[in-house]
């Protein structure tokens, strides 16, 4: 027997639900691609995805995923034969890394782990070193995920920053934010972020396929002697008269209907009422996964509270429990679809989502379901996780 009939919660952390608005957005003849009203929604879309971003420099537009836009970014500041550090604390600045090694490209992986945030005074070390031994050339570039979305750990980027420019060195700073923007704050100018990417499918509410990028001056200065740089990715070919090459080819018509009623709903809202929707629910699902611990079966995997991301929390299992069970009682007899472990995770740990298109009913019923199958699967667990969730929002959420 089950529960399952009615709408399925999808709770992965991507792609994520999709807002109706969206897709009704989307729902709509193709439109002549040379006309003035698509190229107004192109520049109204640099425009408002570098508002996003928090930055003064330049957006861009990919047909392409995350994937994608790592590449874009690499592609346009690097040459064979160049060094960078990436800075661990998943799975995600390392895929990134091993994308600009098979491009050629020199890495090094300053060592974290998957329950931790990046530590800014190993990364200001390691630097200050690279100064004194080689005058600050031989590391071209730092990279970090802002948040990661296989550990649920967020970085400091601010604090990483400013570790760099302690360390009195001129590598670029390139952030992958495909888990953070337009769910948490993002401040590249101020934080000294060179160059950043992202993605349509996470917080911007739009299905996937499309990759974004910004870039300041200086990683534009340093884009001109890049050798990496190929057609379709390259920077100034995008920036061209011709609107064709905002694009490289066609424009993605109906993504950019939606991404436009995503970013006309995230503003609608108001930034600043978006992030704190998002602290809101993640400390809901935090202060449930804190009673569930109680049990010693279960617990959050970033051991640090204020490391925990605001978008995704990874819920560790012991051995004798297996979280596979636990994700397909959700699915199957309630529909509630979690997120797998992934890389160092894999088979020890359930991700529970809770970015972009979400309100407090989607939570408080995921967490709900969470709590019955730990029941119905006898995982230990303290009683009252979905309560204390519960507890938390209505002391914070009041007329």
């Amino acid at each position: 027997m089950s529960v399952r009939a009615g709408r399925e919660f999808l709770a992965i952390p991507g792609p994520t639900t999709v807002p109706d608005e969206v897709l009704r957005a989307m729902h709509r003849p193709a439109v002549d691609i040379y006309s003035g009203p698509l190229l107004a929604l192109t520049d109204g879309l640099l425009r408002d995805i570098a508002r996003v971003f928090n930055t003064k420099g330049r957006a861009y537009i990919y047909i392409a995923n995350g994937h994608g836009a790592w590449e874009a970014t690499l592609t346009n500041v690097l040459s064979k034969g160049d060094k960078i550090l990436v800075l661990e604390s998943g799975r995600f600045a390392i895929g990134w890394g091993e994308n600009a090694r098979r491009l050629g490209v020199e890495v090094e992986v300053l060592k974290g782990d998957m329950r931790r945030a990046v530590r800014p005074a190993e990364v200001e070390a390691r630097l200050k070193a690279d100064v004194k031994s080689n005058g600050g050339r031989t590391i071209k570039a730092v990279l970090v995920a802002q948040i990661d979305t296989a550990s649920g750990v967020v970085n400091d980027i601010a604090a990483i920053g400013q570790a760099m420019r302690a360390a009195g060195h001129d590598a670029l700073l390139m952030v992958d934010a495909v888990a953070s923007l337009g769910c948490m704050p993002f401040e590249m100018d101020a934080w000294g972020v060179d160059v950043a990417m992202s993605g349509s499918q996470k917080g911007m509410m739009t299905p996937p396929g499309l990759g974004f990028v910004a870039a300041n001056d200086r990683a534009r200065e340093v884009h001109k002697t890049a050798g990496l740089r190929t057609p379709y990715w390259d920077w100034t070919d995008r920036e061209g008269d011709q609107h064709y090459q905002k694009y490289a080819g066609t424009p993605p018509e109906h993504l950019l209907f939606g991404v436009r009623q995503a970013l006309d709903m995230l503003f609608e809202e108001g930034l600043d009422n978006v992030f704190r929707r998002h602290w809101l629910l993640a400390e809901a699902v935090r202060r449930a996964v804190g009673i569930w611990a109680e049990g010693q079966a279960i617990g959050v995997n970033i051991i640090e509270p204020a490391e925990r991301s605001n978008t995704v929390t990874a819920v560790l299992m012991n051995g004798s429990h297996d979280p596979e069970a636990l994700r397909t009682f959700c699915n199957q007899k309630c529909g509630v679809i979690l997120g797998q472990g992934i890389g160092e995770l894999s088979g020890k740990a359930v991700r529970i989502a809770h970015m972009g298109h979400v309100n407090a009913p989607m939570i408080l019923g995921t967490l709900s379901v969470i709590e019955v199958g730990l029941q119905a699967l006898g995982v230990p667990h303290g009683k009252g996780g979905a309560q204390a969730a519960i507890d938390w929002l209505g002391e914070q959420v009041k007329a």
